[in-house]
């Protein structure tokens, strides 16, 4: 058997595509299916096959993990990486939902926009179950059937054509949806690519750990969450205000909100670019900064609120998804003890111990965003970075925390951050969260134990890797996040790489007797 740092670019990419495949062909027995399908593609099974799918999931799921991980060391240069992406994604195309039914609800909630129901005051329960998007209504899992759309309204626009193209008919309306996880895919990775270069960091790297990452894939691409698409955007728009092309960048922005409405964070450090770079006064360069993204997200949102037709109804549904407890938010778990406890001994209402616990861990999240955001405007981070601690921080005290949401601070840090703690920590978390939703959806308590192992296992790995035992899958040799490796101007490994030589790097890493990792290190 190989040792662990004897695995080839090829081998790790070959590996990972067997595991994706395994992933897949388990999930068609034991994936996110629907209530019915009138096209008898995607149907339920007998306990054997069901049985031997779940083993097929998982076997794959860990097969991809390990192959990422190991991609991870090999030293793989952009062009590999991004056929390696391509090899991985290429099983989920036609596969049916992953780990998630959510894509029944965009399916039903484009359907009753559709049909002019107000997505904001009901849920899919009011689809005729024989009309259009009946189907994908029934499919919705439990309390969402009643509850009303928390997405914006280009989002609603999105699902909306697609229901007009399928009929709202569950296969293709499915297979549509995931052209679009598809796109936001392809428009991370070109974001990616870019930020990398502004931060001076190793392109390949950022790839392996924004776009290659086995939570994005399983969870965008299989899951077909629409997170894919507000990062995308919201990566979009950083590459514009970077480049000084702050009112596309904005714009950008301003639709990624209209996709989910945490993507509004990255105003707020784009207004630090643009208060960096303008001229003149600080009082006048602070209000740029401050009103002008601002400004123009504001006026994106208004015209395509009034062209979508569906209302501002969805500034009031941002919360509705915080009513669900999850067992991931800190805020969430230490309220309901703290309630309970109070229940036990004094007989009080825990509900309001809850939220007020919830809102307290909010309001922390809020102090260390404007904590970020006045460290970037001093020059001591830079904005980008910034931004993706702030999502991260976000999510961390979010009373409402899935698995994937770990992905809207990491496709921003993936590149931004050198080799240090921060990159090992999003690594390890991506690889651990990965199993804590069965392929149907679901969250078993054994979930959460694979998941604790999956860490454990990790932070041992990235300890082994510091003690100078292997390198590790951060492999960048400019060192840490500190300013003088990413301030304005500087020259990381990857800032001076060209297209020559980064084609150079990936034939070399696909070479016949590449067995040994490359000595450069991923950021």
């Amino acid at each position: 058997m190989r040792a662990m740092g004897a695995w080839s670019a090829g081998g790790c990419r070959r590996l990972g595509a067997v595991g994706a495949a395994a992933a897949v062909l388990g999930g068609w027995a034991v994936g996110a299916l629907p209530a019915h399908d009138p096209w008898g593609l995607w149907v339920p099974h007998g306990t054997a096959v069901r049985a031997a799918g779940y083993a097929l999931a998982y076997a794959g799921l860990t097969a991809l993990v390990v192959a990422w991980w190991l991609y991870g060391r090999t030293g793989a240069g952009v062009r590999h990486t991004l056929v390696t992406l391509v090899w991985w994604t290429a099983p989920f195309v036609l596969a049916p939902p992953l780990y998630s039914a959510d894509v029944y609800s965009y399916l039903a909630q484009g359907t009753m926009v559709l049909e002019g129901h107000d997505v904001y005051s009901v849920g899919p329960s009011v689809l005729d179950p024989a009309g259009p998007g009946g189907d994908a209504a029934a499919s919705v899992g439990g309390h969402w059937t009643d509850t009303p759309a928390p997405y914006g309204p280009f989002f609603l626009i999105l699902a909306r054509g697609t229901a007009w193209l399928t009929g709202g008919t569950i296969v293709p309306g499915v297979l549509l949806m995931r052209l679009i996880a598809l796109g936001a895919l392809a428009l991370i990775a070109w974001a990616l690519l870019r930020l990398a270069r502004e931060h001076g960091r190793d392109g390949g790297a950022a790839l392996w750990l924004g776009a290659l990452n086995p939570l994005l894939l399983m969870h965008v691409v299989g899951g077909l969450h629409n997170d894919g698409l507000m990062a995308g955007l919201m990566l979009a728009g950083a590459v514009f205000a970077l480049r000084g092309r702050w009112v596309t960048g904005s714009a950008l922005i301003g639709l990624a909100m209209m996709v989910k409405s945490p993507a509004a964070v990255a105003l707020l450090f784009v207004g630090v670019v643009v208060g960096r770079a303008a001229a003149g006064p600080l009082v006048r360069r602070v209000a740029k900064g401050l009103l002008g993204p601002g400004a123009v997200a504001g006026a994106v949102v208004v015209a395509v609120t009034l062209l979508g037709g569906t209302g501002f109804g969805w500034l009031g549904t941002q919360g509705v998804a915080g009513r669900i407890h999850t067992a991931l938010s800190a805020s969430s778990d230490l309220g309901l003890g703290l309630g309970e406890l109070g229940r036990l001994l004094f007989g009080t209402d825990p509900d309001p111990v809850k939220s007020a616990v919830q809102n307290a861990g909010l309001a922390a999240a809020v102090v260390l965003i404007a904590v970020l955001a006045h460290r970037s405007a001093a020059g001591r981070t830079r904005p980008v970075h910034a931004l993706g601690l702030a999502l991260v921080a976000l999510v961390a005290l979010s009373p409402m925390v899935q698995p994937w949401y770990l992905l809207w601070g990491t496709v921003v840090l993936a590149a931004t951050a050198g080799a240090g703690r921060t990159r090992a920590t999003v690594a390890v978390l991506s690889a651990a969260l990965v199993y804590e939703t069965q392929p149907s959806g679901s969250t078993p308590a054994y979930g959460f134990v694979l998941a604790g192992l999956t860490c454990a296992l990790g932070v041992l790995l990235v300890r082994r890797d510091a003690a100078g035992e292997g390198r590790g899958p951060a492999r960048d040799v400019s060192g840490d996040d500190s300013p003088g490796s990413e301030g304005p101007g500087s020259d990381g490994p990857a800032a001076a790489q060209d297209t020559k030589a980064e084609d150079t790097k990936a034939r070399d890493t696909t070479a016949p007797d590449a067995t040994a990792p490359a000595t450069t290190a991923r950021t």
